[in-house]
């Protein structure tokens, strides 16, 4: 979705809050792990694997400060060795702006259009290379990366497609929510898990489970079922599906990718939730299980507030942050990370940063506070 420099600073001061109040607790900025010396090109590398340890995050036994944004369609333009252009000024432009993380997808299941996944269990060896680029170019830069595995939107498959696939071998679903019931469905999900997690990056030689620079797996992009406002099916998926990631790959985190809607197990925080719904999801329940390793939310006021004012908007941003900070402390004592959204690769969330050097310019304030090099 288009944005305007406003809303994109105002995301970046999010990210700056978040990843300030989540490790509130470190003694001295001088504790935090440097941001890497990027001034004279590629030079700087990723230190270790990223750890949870209670409401922060460590790398190489340091607190480590995660900032930066999402990009999905890394891996779709690096499979085309002519547009890897593009992947490398946005991870060049990320880097000399202090970024530490970018969010992407791990995933493009059926369709014509550069797929990961053409049909179940069969993959495109072209659109792999574009993900084992996007993961060596990253690691040169010091860049971590967040990697989603399937979409909850019908863009690029998402659970749509797999529902689809099950059907197509003779399971009568009804809903695309039975992505997160069927049994089919679910076989799919895991066996493109595995495929993913384990495989051998064809630049840099390492399984995908051993690569220090990816930061995270996303169990799935903004997660609803809301066919079951109940909670239940998605309690059960989460907990099946991160259970199953972290018996493949004990060194990676897993995140749900949740967007953050309050459920059942805090039934009087519903009211905080765009029109008082969870969309089958729960933030609380779902990220208290324990192979879950620390909580998200999404924030998109011009679709969930329509026809709302910026002050509205504003408001809304200021209590949607409070109430998930002072929660995630409290109830879950994990991390929060905010994991802004972007719809192309020519709006300002990514690419065009350079376009505007005042916009610029903030955003590496904001990254420079979050990485912990002033107070």
């Amino acid at each position: 979705m288009g944005t305007s420099n406003a809303r994109w600073l105002m995301l970046v001061s999010c990210l700056a809050v978040m990843a300030l109040a989540a490790g509130a607790r470190r003694s001295s900025i001088h504790d935090a792990v440097p941001p890497p010396n990027r001034a004279g090109g590629v030079k700087a590398q990723v230190g270790g694997f990223a750890r949870a340890d209670g409401q922060r995050f460590m790398v190489g036994g340091r607190p480590f400060y995660p900032n930066g944004f999402s990009a999905y369609w890394l891996m779709y333009m690096a499979s085309n060795p002519g547009d890897r252009s593009k992947v490398l000024a946005t991870l060049d432009q990320a880097s000399r702006l202090g970024a530490t993380v970018i969010r992407t997808w791990a995933f493009n299941d059926g369709g014509s259009n550069r797929p990961l996944q053409t049909t179940p269990g069969v993959y495109s060896e072209d659109v792999f290379v574009g993900l084992d680029f996007v993961i060596a170019e990253a690691k040169k830069r010091g860049l971590y990366l967040i990697l989603s595995l399937v979409n909850n939107w019908g863009d690029f498959g998402g659970k749509t497609q797999y529902v689809q696939w099950a059907k197509d071998q003779g399971h009568n679903l009804g809903s695309e929510d039975d992505f997160f019931r069927d049994a089919l469905a679910q076989q799919f999900y895991k066996k493109h898990v595995e495929r993913v997690v384990t495989r051998v990056n064809s630049f840099t030689g390492l399984a995908y489970k051993d690569e220090r620079s990816i930061f995270a797996w996303e169990l799935m992009n903004e997660p609803r079922v809301p066919t079951d406002p109940s909670g239940k099916t998605m309690q059960a998926w989460v907990t099946l599906m991160s259970s199953y990631v972290k018996s493949i790959d004990d060194k990676h985190m897993v995140e749900v990718g949740l967007e953050g809607f309050y459920g059942e197990s805090t039934p009087e925080r519903k009211r905080i939730n765009p029109g008082g719904d969870s969309a089958g999801t729960d933030f609380i329940g779902n990220n208290r299980i324990p192979t879950v390793d620390f909580a998200t939310i999404h924030y998109y006021p011009d679709v969930w507030l329509p026809g709302s004012t910026r002050e509205q908007q504003v408001d809304f941003w200021k209590t949607w942050m409070a109430s998930h900070i002072e929660d995630t402390a409290k109830a879950l004592r994990k991390p929060l990370v905010l994991a802004p959204g972007m719809e192309s690769w020519a709006d300002r969330y990514a690419v065009v940063l350079e376009g505007s050097s005042t916009t610029a310019a903030i955003v590496s304030q904001e990254f420079a506070r979050i990485g912990g090099s002033r107070p």
